[in-house]
């Protein structure tokens, strides 16, 4: 039997291949971070990018944290998506459309394949400048460590109860996150 593309998976399958895992803090999520960030300027070309940030519970220090690295690509709104999905693509970051993500709808993910994940995990969130709730979250929480620990405590209960629900899991975080934005932009 053939084994599906990760794009035509259901939910629950995704669920079992990539289970929610979390990792002690890591000093080298930055640095990893740093490396990366000179991967896809080289790939897409620095003049295209307007702005590149560390998101994720990676981009917090001392915080618990699914192992992955989450990036935020800006691009210029006249990019040519086509040509972005192509290079990425052909650098080994898997493309996924997210219509139900700002413009331009893209999201770019490495280290995940057919039989789980390989390697240093990386999401790469293409969007539109704009002023991004992620940047104020990350920056709320690394200037307050006993909000950073609510949030941990929070993600290992979760981590438990929705293990092979991806979606269960941030969803569930969804309401922590939203407070604590609107309190960080009241900031």
């Amino acid at each position: 039997m053939k084994q599906k593309e990760l794009d035509q998976l259901t939910p629950e399958e995704l669920g079992k291949l990539f289970p929610i895992i979390l990792s002690e803090p890591n000093e080298k999520w930055s640095i990893i971070y740093k490396n990366e960030k000179h991967v896809i300027e080289k790939i897409i070309g620095i003049n295209n990018i307007v702005r590149i940030e560390h998101i994720g519970s990676t981009a917090i220090p001392n915080l618990i944290s699914k192992p992955t690295i989450d990036i935020l690509v800006e691009v210029p709104e006249k990019t040519n998506s086509q040509q972005l999905i192509d290079k990425l693509t052909n650098n080994n970051y898997y493309y996924i459309p997210k219509p139900e993500n700002p413009p331009p709808h893209m999201m770019f993910v490495k280290g995940y394949t057919k039989s789980g994940f390989k390697g240093q995990a990386y999401h790469i969130h293409v969007r539109y400048p704009g002023d991004w709730d992620e940047l104020y979250f990350r920056d709320y929480l690394s200037d307050n460590p006993d909000v950073a620990l609510e949030y941990a405590n929070l993600k290992q209960e979760l981590a438990m109860k929705y293990r092979h629900d991806r979606e269960g899991y941030t969803n569930t975080k969804a309401k922590f996150v939203e407070r604590v934005v609107e309190i960080a932009r009241k900031k």
